[in-house]
């Protein structure tokens, strides 16, 4: 089946509804902007230009340029820069910053991630970050951010297939070969070495990913009973649980408190009994646990006053 009707039945892009499509200027997302305009969605695309490759990054400002004009879509520019003296990684800054953008310009934003996307990002993660989510993958609807091509099953040389049927021209990010950077070395690097182990590797990653958001569905509801819309637990009533049931309440109540992620609180289980019935530790991320005449609360950890 091609990819417009793929995409179609996911219900992500709808005809006469408004869409923010990132627009990159490469396949993925010029494959997507094309059936978003297919589909006869309300589009405008947003390219972010991060001036970071020089010439290369002027080129591609300048095919997102003509893509749009031909396909009667307004297009946004947004021309950013990172500071000199910033630290952290790269492309968390460069996702944060397009986001962003995105959110001020619609309540739907749809990205181009594939099926070849996630499989990378299953395997960057359990790389780098332990623990069950690590492993379960993109959502394909995440608040306002939407993964059609994902949802729809499309794998990267799909988007390149209907690229060329369709002669429309993409552009190549030459930092996705850059070996200084892990996530080119995983689809460089890690991939082929997976495939020449067994052919159906990205299959079987990918279906492990679908078990566990499946599981993670009941796990979420054994956590919610365990909590019972508390925001403090005592002490002692953690200390009971399995730990592995310990450990992902830890992690809600984290999470509830700050209302973002907070994947290192789980990992604290171990010191955060070992408070006591008074003490405090910073679980990372932003929360701290706190107790007090043996009850557990989690909230925010207190900036750090200022030096003069």
């Amino acid at each position: 089946m091609d990819v417009v009707p793929r995409v179609r039945a996911t219900g992500l892009v709808v005809e006469g509804e408004p869409l923010v499509v990132m627009l990159s200027g490469g396949r993925d997302s010029v494959c997507l902007l094309h059936v978003a305009v297919e589909l006869g969605a309300v589009v405008t695309a947003l390219h972010v230009d991060y001036g970071l490759r020089g010439s290369e990054s002027d080129g591609d400002r300048e095919r997102c340029v003509e893509l749009c004009a031909s396909l009667g879509v307004p297009l946004e520019i947004r021309r950013v820069a990172r500071a000199d003296d910033a630290v952290g990684n790269l492309h968390a800054w460069a996702r944060d910053v397009r986001y962003a953008a995105a959110a001020e310009l619609g309540d739907r934003v749809a990205v181009a991630h594939t099926l070849t996307d996630q499989v990378e990002t299953i395997l960057y993660r359990l790389a780098s970050s332990p623990g069950r989510r690590a492993l379960a993958g993109m959502e394909a609807v995440r608040g306002p951010i939407v993964r059609p091509l994902l949802a729809a099953g499309i794998r990267r040389e799909e988007t390149a297939s209907y690229c060329m049927a369709r002669s429309l021209v993409w552009r190549e990010d030459t930092s996705n070969t850059d070996r200084a950077y892990a996530r080119a070395r995983v689809r460089e690097d890690l991939l082929p070495a997976l495939r020449a182990v067994d052919p159906r590797a990205e299959a079987n990653v990918l279906r492990t990913a679908e078990i566990l958001r499946e599981e993670a569905l009941v796990l979420d509801e054994v956590v919610a009973e365990v909590i019972a819309g508390r925001a403090e637990l005592p002490r002692a009533e953690l200390a009971a649980l399995p730990p592995a049931l310990g450990r992902l309440v830890l992690r809600r109540l984290a999470e509830d408190a700050i209302a973002a992620p907070c994947a290192r609180a789980a990992g604290r289980l171990g010191e955060v009994l070992a408070l006591g019935d008074e003490g405090a530790l910073d679980l990372g991320d932003g929360a701290r646990a706190i107790v007090r005449a043996g009850v557990l609360s989690v909230g925010r950890t207190p900036a750090r006053p200022s030096r003069r």
